[in-house]
């Protein structure tokens, strides 16, 4: 059995954005994306040197440690972006993620950092074989959030991972084995972010070759909004027999689309060492007239070729502009860009300061608390207490149910109403504890004052005629037992009359201990607030009043 891959791949700005800053590649071995971080200076510059960094790896036969050799090339790539940072304070910022499968005819190694995405397809079944490196996922590993709320979360585009030139880079790493028929797709947040995971299985699991595969699926973005740039590759796991005489030929034709194709890395192309390899050939491609889909001009004979192998038919410079496909004269193509670069080179180094500024901003309010309010009760925010755009810059980290903020007096839910500043979360958490013991204390004489209010006029008290053990002890939770004194009227029973008690007469309204309707004045703070002491009747004139 010999397996082969089939692949197609294809970029597009989106509908929004003013130019691609994504990059893909898909080579006889090797299946990469990177997408230039948003909002950062130069991001299609970065997704261009990564991919420049790693087709390296495109070799007739990778070597047996798969893991080691993405690891190196992910490192020495971020190490890439790190030098053209020192040589130019101007693409400070600048940054991409990077999904990529290596292949070895037998196994497929994975690297991956960020939040584009690979899936496998396989039995019909979709499922995503990457883990999105993004503050909202971090929430769903935490439970703090469902996959359905993070689809839709402000923050949902938020790196915690990517490569940008800073410190080591930490990729997830993985060893996948293949199976004849796998089908994978490796793409950019701008496809995976407004089409569904079923709508990707669907489409995934109903068009035959990659080629027509790729092109729905970017009209599926673009019909989703193309809030984003858009690109994707898909490669199929083949069977071929050994007499096919086609298939080694067509494995040798690399395809690279997006920024990449439109602004070759330096790197790349200037190592003399690897020109003459499939990697070299494909670092060279972004000098001429490219469509949406296959290489460029050059690779047109392979792209007419039967059996399919490769990249597809008839997706060469004469695309239809909806992919994004424009075409322009050898000499006018730099004069353009290098007049357009000179134009927004301020704007792009703001944006990345901005963009810089914004993630360590960002990353800085995860670490502020407050204490607020959340619907009827307490809780604990994490993060500043602020909105941007729009959009919150907190969100609910411990909610205290119990502490409800009708039993809080009215200074303390005022303050929490306007929220109380923490310098950590533990100490948020015992401003809250507080609050819950207040509170707690408040229900305790809330129930007091209740079941005082609630005794009928009338009602026989402790040694009178009729009291009995059940209404004796009807409070017994809150009011401990105490022989009434002639300072303090007892509005409720206070303690459980002994089995043998002896029935005095009726009292008179001279007697010591008058009925309901007869009560002396109180004489003391709360006094109707049996078992409490004196300072904690004084602490109850603090608690709401029924």
């Amino acid at each position: 059995m010999t397996l082969v891959l089939r692949f197609a791949a294809g970029s597009h700005k989106g509908l929004i954005r003013e130019g691609n800053e994504d990059s893909g590649y898909a080579g006889p071995r090797l299946l990469a994306v990177a997408d230039g971080m948003g909002g950062a200076a130069a991001g299609e510059v970065a997704s261009s040197e990564v991919l420049g960094s790693i087709v390296r790896l495109d070799e007739d036969v990778p070597g047996a440690d798969l893991l080691t050799l993405l690891g190196d090339a992910v490192q020495g790539a971020n190490d890439r972006l790190r030098q053209m940072v020192e040589e130019d304070p101007q693409l400070e910022g600048m940054g991409c993620t990077l999904t990529a499968m290596l292949w070895t005819g037998q196994r497929m190694g994975l690297v991956h950092v960020g939040d584009s995405r690979a899936y496998l397809l396989r039995d019909g079944s979709l499922v995503q074989i990457t883990q999105d490196h993004t503050w909202v996922q971090r929430l769903v590993d935490e439970g703090r959030i469902t996959p359905e709320e993070a689809e839709t979360h402000p923050q949902r585009s938020l790196l915690m991972r990517a490569l940008d030139g800073r410190g080591q880079v930490e990729p997830d790493l993985s060893i996948r084995e293949v199976r004849a028929g796998d089908r994978y797709l490796i793409c950019s947040d701008g496809l995976s972010g407004p089409v569904s995971h079923q709508t990707l299985q669907d489409t995934l699991g109903s068009f035959y070759s990659p080629e027509q595969t790729v092109q729905e699926l970017i009209q599926l973005a673009l019909r989703g909004g193309g809030p984003d740039n858009i690109t994707c590759i898909v490669a199929d796991v083949i069977d071929v027999g050994v007499t096919d005489t086609l298939s080694g030929q067509f494995n040798d034709v690399p395809v690279v689309v997006g920024a990449v194709a439109e602004t070759p890395p330096s790197s790349a192309a200037t190592d003399r060492s690897i020109r003459d390899t499939p990697a070299g050939r494909a670092a060279g491609l972004g000098r001429s007239p490219q469509g949406a889909f296959g290489p460029a001009e050059g690779y047109d004979g392979y792209g007419a070729a039967p059996a399919g192998f490769g990249p597809a038919e008839g997706y060469g410079a004469g695309e239809p502009p909806v992919y994004g496909t424009e075409e322009f004269d050898d000499e006018e193509r730099p004069k353009r860009k290098g007049k357009a670069l000179k134009l927004s080179m301020v704007a792009l180094v703001t944006l990345g300061l901005l963009g810089g500024a914004g993630f360590f901003g960002y990353q800085w309010t995860q670490d502020q608390y407050y204490v607020g309010v959340d619907g009827d009760h307490v809780a604990v925010y994490q993060g500043l207490n602020q909105s941007l755009a729009g959009l919150s810059l907190s969100s609910v980290h411990t909610s205290y149910k119990d502490v409800e903020l009708k039993y809080l007096p009215q200074d303390q839910r005022t303050h929490v109403t306007n929220t109380i500043s923490a310098s950590s979360f533990g100490d948020a958490d015992d401003k809250a504890k507080k609050l819950g013991e207040q509170a707690a204390f408040c229900h305790k004489v809330a129930d007091i004052r209740a079941g005082a209010a609630n005794q009928a006029p009338g009602t026989p008290t402790t040694g009178q005629p009729g009291a009995t053990p059940a209404a004796a002890v009807a409070h017994v939770g809150f009011v401990t037992a105490s022989t009434p004194s002639p300072s303090a009227t007892v509005r409720g029973p206070a303690a459980a009359p002994s089995a043998t008690s002896t029935p005095t007469p009726t009292p008179t309204p001279s007697a010591a201990a008058p009925s309901q309707s007869a009560a002396a004045p109180a004489t003391g703070p709360q006094s109707d607030l049996p078992g409490l002491s004196d300072e904690e009747r004084q602490r109850a004139d603090s608690c709401p009043k029924p």
